[in-house]
């Protein structure tokens, strides 16, 4: 899909009147992490991960072992498709791996371009937080999210094997 015709799709704030629409998101993932989802699928209250995740982007006190950040819906003809992590600044350890930037897709609703839209918008928001260099990191078997972040200006900087055996990939992305 050219993302040119997702001009519709935004960046949203969780808020209280998303409830429903989260926790359908939520459920579509069934027990597997959200990537992006700042934690959604650990929290059975929505209330409680709200005022986490709000919680969490003050740059003085996040929560423990984390950075501040902001999570976002991606919402699209008013679904939400996916979820994106900005993180404000990075740790020892997301500069290994994980980066500014998390970024989720619905499972229904892949392949469509909604994610290489969503970092684009994610991007926008980096430029906004003054972050000036952008790492994002990917598993080397995960193809779609390496074009993805591609296709957004990533320049591959290397890969490692982390303590699991699995390959990591680490892009940067200059913010103009």
């Amino acid at each position: 899909m050219d993302i040119s015709n997702l001009t519709n799709l935004i960046l949203v704030a969780p808020a209280p009147e998303h409830k429903q629409a989260a926790m359908d998101f939520r459920r579509e993932w069934g027990n597997n992490h959200i990537d992006g989802g700042g934690g959604l699928n650990k929290y059975e209250n929505y209330e409680d991960w709200l005022r986490d995740i709000e919680k969490n982007k003050n740059k003085y006190k996040p929560l423990p072992g984390s950075v501040p950040g902001s999570v976002y819906f991606g919402i699209f003809n008013e679904k939400i498709i996916g979820m994106v992590a900005v993180r404000h600044y990075l740790n020892e350890a997301l500069l290994i791996r994980g980066g500014h930037i998390g970024y989720g897709v619905r499972p229904s609703e892949r392949r469509k371009g909604y994610a290489t839209k969503m970092l684009a918008l994610a991007l926008g928001e980096c430029k906004k937080l003054r972050i000036p260099k952008v790492l994002l990191t990917c598993d080397k078997d995960n193809k779609a999210s390496a074009r993805v972040i591609e296709k957004n200006g990533g320049v591959l900087e290397n890969e490692f094997t982390d303590d699991g055996g699995g390959v990591i990939l680490r892009y940067w992305i200059k913010i103009n």
